[in-house]
C-alpha cells in the first residue's frame, strides 16, 4: 500500500483525484495540501511514496517542487496531474513517473500507480520507534502497544484511542496516525475514523444502506463513509 500526497491549489481536483485513487486499493493513506510550501511543511513531517502534483498554482509551481524533491537523496516518485499539455517535456527531465491530464481517467491513473510501484519500495517507519504510541492520561504520558489499539477518533483538536478496556487523548491529528500505523494494519474508513483492521470482527448493512464495522470488544460499532467501502473490502479481503 503506498503512501500519497496530493498537491492541488483547487479542492475540487483535490477531492476528486482523492477518491479516485481510494477506488484503486492501492493507496495507504493521502494527505493533501493546496500549496507547495504546505506540501514542503507536510513531507518533512511525513514522508511519502508518491506525490500527485498539479504544475500551475499561486506561488511557487510544481515543477519548482518536483525539481527540489529530484535533488533529495531518496525522493519520493511524482506523478503530474494537470490541465496542460505543454509542460511534459519540462516534467521528464525532473525524472516524473507519469504525466496524467485531467479530468483524470482511472484507467490512466491505474497504470501510473502501476509505473510507481515498479519504482519505489513503499517507505515503512523504523518499526521499533513506533511499536507504542505515547498518549496523555491523568497528566501522565502512557506509551500504548499499537497491538491494543482498537481504533482512533478524531475529536475536536484531539484523537481519541481505544483500547480494550480504556482510552486516552493525543494531540497528533489522525492523518499523522493514518501515516504512522499503515504499515500496522490501520485503515482509515472515515473522516473520523480509523480502526485496526485486525480487530475488526463483522460488516454490517444497515438499512440505509451504511456500513457499520463491529470491533473485537468494543461495544460501538464503527461508520465506514461510502467513498471508503470498496478499498476497504479490499483490504479485508471481502
Amino acid at each position: 500500500m503506498l503512501r500519497a500526497m496530493i498537491v492541488d491549489d483547487e479542492a475540487p481536483a483535490r477531492s476528486e483525484l482523492r477518491f479516485l485513487l481510494e477506488q484503486t486499493g492501492k493507496i495507504g493513506s493521502i494527505n493533501e495540501a493546496s500549496s507547495v510550501r504546505s506540501a514542503i511543511e507536510m513531507l518533512m513531517e511525513n514522508r511519502v511514496d508518491v506525490v500527485f502534483l498539479d504544475i500551475s498554482m499561486p506561488g511557487a509551481s510544481g515543477l519548482q517542487l518536483a525539481e527540489a524533491l529530484h535533488r533529495l537523496k531518496n525522493p519520493p516518485a511524482v506523478v503530474f496531474v494537470t490541465a496542460y499539455s505543454d509542460h511534459a517535456v519540462e516534467a521528464f527531465d525532473v525524472d516524473a513517473v507519469d504525466y496524467l491530464m485531467k479530468p483524470v481517467e482511472e484507467a490512466r491513473l491505474d497504470q501510473a500507480i502501476g509505473k510507481v510501484l515498479a519504482r519505489v519500495k513503499p517507505v515503512s517507519e523504523n518499526k521499533s520507534s513506533i511499536e507504542r504510541i505515547p498518549v496523555e492520561k491523568g497528566g501522565r504520558k502512557v506509551l500504548i502497544p499499537v497491538d491494543q489499539i482498537r481504533y482512533i477518533m478524531a475529536k475536536d483538536d484531539y484523537s481519541c484511542i481505544f483500547t480494550e478496556d480504556d482510552r486516552y487523548l493525543s494531540t497528533t491529528s489522525l492523518a499523522q496516525f493514518e501515516s504512522k500505523l499503515g504499515d500496522f494494519g490501520f485503515f482509515r474508513v472515515h473522516r473520523r475514523y480509523i480502526v485496526n483492521l485486525a480487530c475488526v470482527e463483522d460488516v454490517e448493512t444497515a438499512a440505509s444502506g451504511a456500513i457499520q464495522l463491529g470491533i473485537t470488544s468494543v461495544e460501538d460499532r464503527i461508520p465506514v463513509s461510502r467513498r471508503r467501502v470498496v478499498p476497504l473490502k479490499k483490504a479485508l479481503n471481502l
